[in-house]
Order: C-alpha cells, then sequence, then structure tokens
C-alpha cells in the first residue's frame, strides 16, 4: 500500500490502529516499516505505539485532545485538573490533558499533546458523561463533582492541614455556585476512604464559605 492509498483509505478516520492497516497487507513487517517511514517524514503521527493519526494537512477529521485521550488508554475519562479547567473551577489554562482509569498509571506523549492517566479503583470508576465534540465524536469527562472528588483523591498528601487555605490559594478554585455538595460527599464514599470524606466535606464547607 503506498501512502496515497493509505490516506484515501483511512482520512476520514480519527486515528488508526497498525492492526487495521494489516488487515489490508499480507506482508506485515513491511508494513510497519512503511508506517515507521512515513512517520519520519511527517506524513502521520504516531499517537503511541500502534496507533496513528494522518498529519493535519491529509485528515479529514479532527478529534479532539478529549476524545484521543479517552482512546489511548480505554476505559478512562477525563477528569482531575483537565475537567476542572473544562468547567473552569479553576484559572489556569492546562496544557496536560489527565485523566482516570481502572488500569495502571501510564503517560503517552506525541505532538499533538501529553496523556496522563491516574488509576482509581473499579468501584469508583464512575461519575462521567458523555458529550459529542467539534467533530462529532463521542468523549467521556467527568461530572464537575467528580472531577473534585478524583482530584482531591489524587492530591491527598497536599490537604494534610488547613485544605481550605490549599483550595483558595494554591489551586484558587472558583465558579463553584453550580456544584452540589451532596454530590461531591456522595462520589467521595466510593472510595472507601475516610481521609477523602473528610477533606471533601472541609471543601464542601469551603463552597458554602465562598457563596457566603
Amino acid at each position: 500500500m503506498n501512502f496515497t492509498e493509505f490516506k484515501e483509505k483511512f482520512q476520514e478516520m480519527p486515528f488508526v490502529s497498525a492492526r487495521m492497516v494489516m488487515t489490508f497487507e499480507r506482508d506485515s513487517q513491511a508494513m510497519r516499516n512503511q508506517l515507521t517511514r512515513w512517520q519520519k517524514k511527517g506524513l502521520i503521527i504516531q499517537l503511541k505505539r500502534g496507533i496513528y493519526a494522518l498529519n493535519k494537512r491529509d485528515r479529514k477529521v479532527n478529534p479532539s485532545r478529549i476524545f484521543l485521550a479517552n482512546q489511548l488508554l480505554w476505559p478512562s475519562y477525563v477528569s482531575l485538573e483537565s475537567a476542572l479547567g473544562y468547567y473552569s473551577l479553576i484559572p489556569e489554562a492546562v496544557a496536560d490533558i489527565t485523566s482516570v482509569s481502572t488500569k495502571k498509571t501510564s503517560c503517552f506523549t506525541n505532538s499533538i499533546g501529553r496523556f496522563i492517566y491516574q488509576r482509581v479503583k473499579p468501584d469508583a470508576f464512575r461519575g462521567y458523561r458523555s458529550y459529542k465534540d467539534e467533530a462529532g465524536l463521542e468523549c467521556l469527562i467527568a461530572e464537575p463533582e467528580k472531577a473534585v472528588v478524583d482530584f482531591l483523591y489524587l492530591n491527598l498528601r497536599k490537604f494534610k492541614a488547613e485544605a481550605k487555605a490549599v483550595f483558595k490559594e494554591s489551586y484558587r478554585f472558583q465558579n463553584m455556585e453550580g456544584l452540589k455538595p451532596k454530590k461531591i460527599i456522595s462520589w467521595a464514599r466510593l472510595f472507601k476512604n475516610s481521609r477523602l470524606e473528610a477533606v471533601a466535606g472541609e471543601f464542601c464547607a469551603f463552597i458554602k464559605e465562598e457563596k457566603a
């Protein structure tokens, strides 16, 4: 398969796996070598080992980074700082795409961005919703309250004392009017971690103070 044929077959797909490409070629090693050459020429982008996307000029579908984050490690959903930034709950723009997964902690870096995954127990892998990005692709992202709880859980060591000061001064939480404290406490209980429940309670008290 030459590059023109490759482009015609896959330009309307958000990404393509090496396994998918191999279904069209008998000589799998030759095709792998071809993919490596195309990558070096900038014709395709390696998102992670065995997963590629056409360069921006040649692809007809432009998936969001949130969609790609969901796909690079499955199951996962975008949460933590990325979701907090998405909902404008923190002021800083977040360069990395942060997600949670039931699989081990991982990180993939490519020309599109850095994709970080933190592990949570299967019982706590809940509290996300789906939406369609600008390309019409389904994306999974934490609900606002679950993004908060995931963030608290994976940063518990930073909240040993004076948690409210950390919420306000270090992370500068904002725009919390729409957050539902009962949902925060409910999501926190999924982790079966007494320290997390205590910090979640402090966060709910912080919300109330900021609203006053």
